[in-house]
């Protein structure tokens, strides 16, 4: 698993099973709310159905920021 940062949009992406090809999610569930509605989940799956990654809108709201710290930026380099 790998986390993904993008501070200018400030959305994290957890890829479960490694980076995702084009296409590769083809179905998701979205518009999930973290308590308090501060951040936005949705789940990529393929068409088997497996979960293949997490991503978090506002997530500076709702991810330590020493957690963040740690993620690949959204160019592939470190924080």
């Amino acid at each position: 698993m790998r986390l993904r940062y993008d501070s200018v949009a400030d959305a994290a992406y957890l890829e479960v099973n490694g980076p995702l090809a084009q296409g590769q999610a083809t179905q998701q569930i979205h518009s999930m709310y973290t308590p308090g509605g501060r951040g936005e989940i949705i789940l990529d799956f393929d068409l088997a159905g497996q979960l293949l990654g997490v991503e978090v809108l506002f997530a500076s709201s709702v991810i330590a920021p020493e957690v963040l710290a740690r993620a690949t930026k959204s160019d592939g380099t470190q924080q």
